[in-house]
């Protein structure tokens, strides 16, 4: 499995994350386009430190909600889904081509990434933004029992699906991450790293009720917010060698 981290979420003197010193133990990093964090300059920064570091990249698009940093679900129509996700997409694919960086995925962000894998409405609105674009680009979304089933939905827009598990969230028995509301939803350091092992060494993860639920996963993701999940990272990059 390659590990994914969302970046690039700084927004004017405001700052958000480490990402100088997540960059070099991920793979993939998850850039923000402007709607629910970034700007231009951090875009363009984080563009060029991912390429420093041989990391690929994806856009990370969400709902336009600055204030509440895209965690609020939107009733967007199926047309407005997908002019935003084109829009956000375009912008940092044009930056990304301007510093001579080859954009390849597309994860959406917090409420947005929520409705795509609850709402088939919202699902396919994504598909449709990802499969009128001027070239192909992959799909970041979770690893659920029904994993199956969205890369048929998938296939049918001709777009290919990575499938991504969470390092530090507690899931539900049917797949789900457990909400953020609810106490235990983010792991520990310990707890963390036990999940990362059970999904290297048994491709599983144990639920919230003590359900082992078996997930197929392309990539794991991350967090870089403070020096002590940056640390969590380097023990994950360890432990997944």
């Amino acid at each position: 499995m390659k590990l994914n981290c969302d970046l690039g979420e700084s927004f004017g003197s405001w700052t958000m994350g480490l990402d100088s010193q997540v960059m070099p133990y991920i793979d993939q990093a998850n850039i923000a386009c402007g709607f629910h964090a970034g700007d231009p300059l951090v875009m363009r920064k984080t563009l060029i430190l991912a390429k420093t570091n041989n990391v690929s990249v994806g856009a990370h698009p969400g709902y336009p909600d600055l204030v509440g940093f895209g965690r609020r679900s939107m009733n967007c129509s199926t047309d407005e889904v997908i002019a935003l996700v084109t829009y956000q997409i375009a912008a940092i694919d044009g930056v990304a081509k301007s510093l001579g960086i080859e954009l390849s995925y597309v994860k959406p962000h917090g409420a947005l990434y929520n409705d795509m894998m609850l709402k088939e409405t919202v699902r396919e609105a994504i598909f449709i933004a990802l499969s009128n674009y001027h070239r192909p680009l992959k799909l970041m979304l979770q690893a659920t029992p029904n994993i199956e089933q969205h890369r048929a939905q998938a296939n049918k827009f001709n777009i290919e699906i990575l499938s991504e598990a969470f390092a530090d969230r507690c899931y539900n028995d049917d797949g789900t991450l457990l909400s953020r509301a609810n106490v235990g939803a983010v792991h520990n350091k310990e707890k963390m790293l036990a999940q990362v092992k059970q999904l290297k060494e048994q491709g599983s993860v144990t639920t919230i009720n003590g359900k082992v639920l078996p997930l197929k996963a392309d990539s794991l993701c991350v967090h870089g917010d403070n020096i002590e999940s940056v640390q969590a990272i380097a023990a994950i990059r360890e432990l997944m060698a």
